[in-house]
Protein backbone atom coordinates (compact mmCIF):
# COMPACT_ATOMS: atom_id res chain seq x y z
CA UNK A 1 0.00 0.00 0.00
CA UNK A 2 1.48 3.37 -1.03
CA UNK A 3 1.06 6.55 1.01
CA UNK A 4 -1.90 7.83 -1.07
CA UNK A 5 -3.75 4.57 -0.49
CA UNK A 6 -2.82 4.69 3.19
CA UNK A 7 -4.35 8.16 3.55
CA UNK A 8 -7.52 7.02 1.73
CA UNK A 9 -7.82 4.01 4.04
CA UNK A 10 -7.15 6.22 7.06
CA UNK A 11 -10.17 8.33 6.06
CA UNK A 12 -12.31 5.18 6.06
CA UNK A 13 -10.80 4.15 9.40
CA UNK A 14 -11.58 7.47 11.12
CA UNK A 15 -15.34 6.98 11.61
CA UNK A 16 -15.09 3.44 13.10
CA UNK A 17 -12.35 4.61 15.49
CA UNK A 18 -14.27 7.70 16.64
CA UNK A 19 -17.46 5.70 17.16
CA UNK A 20 -15.59 2.92 18.96
CA UNK A 21 -13.95 5.20 21.53
CA UNK A 22 -16.95 7.54 21.92
CA UNK A 23 -19.54 4.85 22.62
CA UNK A 24 -17.10 2.86 24.74
CA UNK A 25 -16.46 5.79 27.08
CA UNK A 26 -20.07 7.05 27.06
CA UNK A 27 -21.24 3.53 28.01
CA UNK A 28 -19.06 3.61 31.16
CA UNK A 29 -20.57 6.92 32.20
CA UNK A 30 -24.13 5.90 31.40
CA UNK A 31 -23.95 2.70 33.45
CA UNK A 32 -22.21 4.54 36.30
CA UNK A 33 -25.10 7.02 36.37
CA UNK A 34 -27.61 4.16 36.37
CA UNK A 35 -25.76 2.70 39.37
CA UNK A 36 -25.83 5.95 41.33
CA UNK A 37 -22.74 7.95 40.31
CA UNK A 38 -23.62 11.12 38.33
CA UNK A 39 -19.99 12.30 37.98
CA UNK A 40 -19.60 11.59 34.24
CA UNK A 41 -22.97 13.11 33.43
CA UNK A 42 -22.26 16.28 35.41
CA UNK A 43 -18.98 16.68 33.50
CA UNK A 44 -20.67 16.17 30.12
CA UNK A 45 -18.93 12.86 29.41
CA UNK A 46 -22.09 10.85 28.68
CA UNK A 47 -22.01 12.26 25.19
CA UNK A 48 -21.87 11.09 21.57
CA UNK A 49 -19.60 14.05 20.79
CA UNK A 50 -16.17 12.46 20.16
CA UNK A 51 -14.41 15.72 21.07
CA UNK A 52 -15.37 15.11 24.69
CA UNK A 53 -13.51 11.80 24.71
CA UNK A 54 -10.50 12.34 22.43
CA UNK A 55 -7.05 12.42 23.99
CA UNK A 56 -4.75 14.30 21.55
CA UNK A 57 -1.84 11.97 22.22
CA UNK A 58 -3.58 8.64 22.81
CA UNK A 59 -6.39 8.96 20.27
CA UNK A 60 -4.61 10.80 17.45
CA UNK A 61 -0.82 10.99 17.69
CA UNK A 62 0.09 7.48 18.88
CA UNK A 63 -2.31 5.56 16.55
CA UNK A 64 -1.26 7.73 13.57
CA UNK A 65 2.43 7.10 14.24
CA UNK A 66 1.82 3.35 14.54
CA UNK A 67 -0.37 3.29 11.40
CA UNK A 68 2.00 5.20 9.12
CA UNK A 69 5.02 3.52 10.69
CA UNK A 70 3.52 0.13 9.84
CA UNK A 71 2.84 1.30 6.27
CA UNK A 72 6.42 2.55 5.88
CA UNK A 73 7.79 -0.71 7.29
CA UNK A 74 5.49 -2.83 5.14
CA UNK A 75 4.08 -4.56 8.19
CA UNK A 76 0.76 -4.67 10.03
CA UNK A 77 1.34 -3.56 13.61
CA UNK A 78 -1.21 -3.61 16.41
CA UNK A 79 -3.10 -0.31 16.24
CA UNK A 80 -2.89 0.98 19.80
CA UNK A 81 -4.31 4.05 21.50
CA UNK A 82 -6.54 5.35 24.26
CA UNK A 83 -9.21 7.95 24.99
CA UNK A 84 -9.70 10.20 28.01
CA UNK A 85 -11.10 7.86 30.67
CA UNK A 86 -14.58 8.67 31.90
CA UNK A 87 -14.40 9.75 35.57
CA UNK A 88 -16.22 7.36 37.88
CA UNK A 89 -16.48 7.87 41.64
CA UNK A 90 -16.86 4.27 42.74
CA UNK A 91 -17.67 5.42 46.27
CA UNK A 92 -20.92 6.94 44.98
CA UNK A 93 -22.15 3.73 43.39
CA UNK A 94 -25.02 2.13 45.29
CA UNK A 95 -23.09 -1.13 45.64
CA UNK A 96 -19.51 -0.11 44.81
CA UNK A 97 -17.87 -3.52 44.46
CA UNK A 98 -20.69 -5.24 42.56
CA UNK A 99 -21.55 -2.20 40.42
CA UNK A 100 -17.88 -1.81 39.46
CA UNK A 101 -18.30 -4.99 37.39
CA UNK A 102 -21.09 -3.53 35.26
CA UNK A 103 -19.48 -0.10 34.90
CA UNK A 104 -16.22 -1.70 33.73
CA UNK A 105 -17.94 -4.23 31.46
CA UNK A 106 -20.09 -1.57 29.76
CA UNK A 107 -17.25 -0.37 27.50
CA UNK A 108 -16.24 -3.77 26.07
CA UNK A 109 -19.92 -4.70 25.67
CA UNK A 110 -20.45 -1.49 23.67
CA UNK A 111 -17.53 -2.49 21.44
CA UNK A 112 -19.02 -5.96 20.96
CA UNK A 113 -22.36 -4.42 19.93
CA UNK A 114 -20.58 -2.13 17.45
CA UNK A 115 -18.55 -5.02 16.03
CA UNK A 116 -21.82 -6.87 15.37
CA UNK A 117 -23.35 -3.78 13.74
CA UNK A 118 -20.31 -3.27 11.50
CA UNK A 119 -20.41 -6.98 10.66
CA UNK A 120 -24.00 -6.60 9.44
CA UNK A 121 -22.95 -3.62 7.29
CA UNK A 122 -20.06 -5.67 5.91
CA UNK A 123 -22.53 -8.34 4.81
CA UNK A 124 -24.89 -5.72 3.34
CA UNK A 125 -22.03 -4.20 1.30
CA UNK A 126 -21.88 -7.28 -0.93
CA UNK A 127 -25.34 -6.41 -2.24
CA UNK A 128 -24.21 -2.93 -3.34
CA UNK A 129 -22.40 -1.89 -6.50
CA UNK A 130 -18.62 -2.30 -6.34
CA UNK A 131 -18.21 0.94 -8.31
CA UNK A 132 -20.48 2.87 -5.94
CA UNK A 133 -20.69 2.59 -2.17
CA UNK A 134 -20.14 -1.16 -1.96
CA UNK A 135 -16.34 -1.31 -1.77
CA UNK A 136 -15.78 1.75 0.49
CA UNK A 137 -18.53 0.53 2.84
CA UNK A 138 -16.97 -2.94 2.94
CA UNK A 139 -13.54 -1.53 3.79
CA UNK A 140 -14.99 0.78 6.46
CA UNK A 141 -17.12 -2.03 7.93
CA UNK A 142 -14.12 -4.37 8.00
CA UNK A 143 -12.17 -1.71 9.89
CA UNK A 144 -15.17 -1.24 12.19
CA UNK A 145 -15.23 -4.92 13.08
CA UNK A 146 -11.49 -5.07 13.71
CA UNK A 147 -11.21 -1.81 15.67
CA UNK A 148 -14.01 -2.79 18.01
CA UNK A 149 -12.78 -6.35 18.52
CA UNK A 150 -9.27 -5.09 19.25
CA UNK A 151 -10.61 -2.52 21.75
CA UNK A 152 -12.84 -5.14 23.36
CA UNK A 153 -10.05 -7.69 23.75
CA UNK A 154 -7.50 -5.08 24.87
CA UNK A 155 -9.80 -3.66 27.52
CA UNK A 156 -10.70 -7.10 28.85
CA UNK A 157 -7.07 -7.92 29.67
CA UNK A 158 -6.87 -8.37 33.47
CA UNK A 159 -4.60 -5.41 34.13
CA UNK A 160 -5.69 -2.28 36.02
CA UNK A 161 -6.56 0.38 34.87
CA UNK A 162 -8.04 -1.54 31.94
CA UNK A 163 -11.67 -2.61 32.24
CA UNK A 164 -10.61 -6.23 32.65
CA UNK A 165 -8.52 -5.27 35.67
CA UNK A 166 -11.48 -3.54 37.28
CA UNK A 167 -13.68 -6.54 36.52
CA UNK A 168 -11.15 -8.73 38.35
CA UNK A 169 -11.16 -6.31 41.31
CA UNK A 170 -14.96 -6.49 41.47
CA UNK A 171 -14.87 -10.30 41.59
CA UNK A 172 -12.04 -10.85 44.08
CA UNK A 173 -12.54 -10.99 47.86
CA UNK A 174 -12.00 -7.56 49.42
CA UNK A 175 -8.45 -8.13 50.74
CA UNK A 176 -7.24 -9.61 47.45
CA UNK A 177 -9.09 -6.90 45.50
CA UNK A 178 -7.32 -4.14 47.43
CA UNK A 179 -3.92 -5.78 46.86
CA UNK A 180 -4.59 -6.28 43.13
CA UNK A 181 -5.84 -2.70 42.68
CA UNK A 182 -2.46 -1.37 43.85
CA UNK A 183 -1.09 -2.34 40.41
CA UNK A 184 -3.16 0.43 38.78
CA UNK A 185 -0.62 3.31 39.00
CA UNK A 186 1.85 1.15 37.07
CA UNK A 187 -0.60 -0.56 34.73
CA UNK A 188 -0.16 1.77 31.75
CA UNK A 189 3.63 1.46 31.94
CA UNK A 190 3.30 -2.33 32.02
CA UNK A 191 0.99 -2.16 29.00
CA UNK A 192 3.41 0.04 27.03
CA UNK A 193 6.27 -2.33 27.89
CA UNK A 194 4.21 -5.29 26.65
CA UNK A 195 3.44 -3.38 23.44
CA UNK A 196 7.08 -2.44 22.82
CA UNK A 197 8.28 -6.00 23.46
CA UNK A 198 5.74 -7.55 21.08
CA UNK A 199 4.16 -9.61 23.89
CA UNK A 200 0.90 -7.65 23.69
CA UNK A 201 0.50 -8.44 19.99
CA UNK A 202 1.37 -12.09 20.60
CA UNK A 203 -1.29 -12.35 23.31
CA UNK A 204 -4.00 -10.34 21.58
CA UNK A 205 -3.55 -11.67 18.05
CA UNK A 206 -5.04 -15.14 18.68
CA UNK A 207 -7.81 -13.71 20.90
CA UNK A 208 -8.88 -11.18 18.25
CA UNK A 209 -8.72 -13.91 15.59
CA UNK A 210 -11.01 -16.20 17.61
CA UNK A 211 -13.42 -13.33 18.28
CA UNK A 212 -13.51 -12.43 14.58
CA UNK A 213 -14.09 -16.04 13.55
CA UNK A 214 -16.92 -16.34 16.08
CA UNK A 215 -18.53 -13.14 14.83
CA UNK A 216 -18.15 -14.25 11.21
CA UNK A 217 -19.72 -17.60 12.01
CA UNK A 218 -22.62 -15.89 13.80
CA UNK A 219 -23.32 -13.51 10.90
CA UNK A 220 -22.43 -15.90 8.09
CA UNK A 221 -19.63 -13.76 6.67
Amino acid sequence: MNMDQAIAHLALLALPVLLAITLHEAAHGYVARMCGDPTAGLLGRISLNPLRHIDPVGTILVPALIYFGSIAAGSSGLLFGWAKPVPVNFGRLRNPKADMFWVAAAGPLANLAMALAWGVLYKVSFGLSESGFGLPLRIMADYGVMVNLVLMVLNLLPLPPLDGGRIVVSLLPMRMALAFSRIEPYGMWVLLALLASGILSAVMGPLVFVARQALGGLLGI
